[in-house]
């Protein structure tokens, strides 16, 4: 009897979980429609989106809409962006291989990873020690050794690799962090999603100048989640 229920245990898989074929083709699918197909076109970053493996990044029994244009539910109440949505925020603050770039918000790692095939080195936060461990865990396994993990409170980064080429946040604050501001380098980018009500997200890009000047640039509308700071997860 038992042998009977795995049986149908392993047919009931078979037929309901991606196979690896599938999953390459979705991928390629979601490069060219979701990605290329929007107007990014620089060949590297589309070349990163192609060899990181996205369904890797979320529960086995989601990978089913790993490659769709949805946010997909992660722990703690995180999601993984759309992959457009990681696509732009890459894009934006123009990702070279002698960069050094901080991500706020960890969550599962999926961002993290295509920015390690793009750049020199990436620090990566996050608030939730879980959240930390698995991607930490999923990007060791998948051979990359140019990421480092913390976790700690995003809105005051990670000081002690500081400055930065890029900063790319994937949790929104009501207002532009300090210490990040800080942290940025002279010509670096920063790109963030600010709250400025309950309804309303704008991605904004922060560039900081020679001279030490800030230029905002408000971009799109958007909808992450919001920055959990650690006075309320204590």
């Amino acid at each position: 009897m038992q042998r009977v229920a795995a049986f149908c245990s392993l047919i009931l898989l078979s037929l309901t979980a991606p196979s690896a074929e599938n999953l390459i083709g979705a991928r390629q699918r979601m490069v060219q429609e979701q990605i290329l197909a929007k107007g990014i076109v620089d060949s590297r970053i589309l070349n990163a989106f192609n060899r990181v493996a996205r369904h890797l990044f979320v529960d086995p029994e989601l990978r089913h809409h790993a490659y769709a244009d949805v946010e997909v539910p992660i722990d703690e109440g995180q999601t993984v962006n759309r992959p457009y949505t990681v696509a732009i925020m890459t894009a934006i603050i123009a990702p070279g291989f002698d960069k050094k770039v901080l991500e706020i918000g960890t969550g599962s790692g999926y961002q993290a990873a295509i920015l390690a095939e793009l750049v020199k080195r990436v620090y990566t936060i996050d608030i939730y020690g879980s959240l930390t461990a698995k991607a930490r865990s999923r990007i060791r396994s998948m051979g990359y050794d140019n990421v480092s993990f913390k976790t700690g409170d995003g809105y005051l980064g990670w000081e002690e690799h500081a400055p930065y080429d890029g900063i790319i946040v994937t949790c929104s604050p009501d207002h532009i962090p300090e210490p990040l501001i800080r942290q940025l380098a002279v010509g670096g980018r920063m790109v963030i999603p600010v709250s400025f009500s309950s309804q309303v997200q704008e991605l904004i890009l922060v560039e900081k100048e020679a001279d030490g000047r800030l230029k905002r640039t408000n971009l799109i509308p958007v909808q992450f989640v919001p920055m959990i700071q650690r006075r309320h997860v204590d």
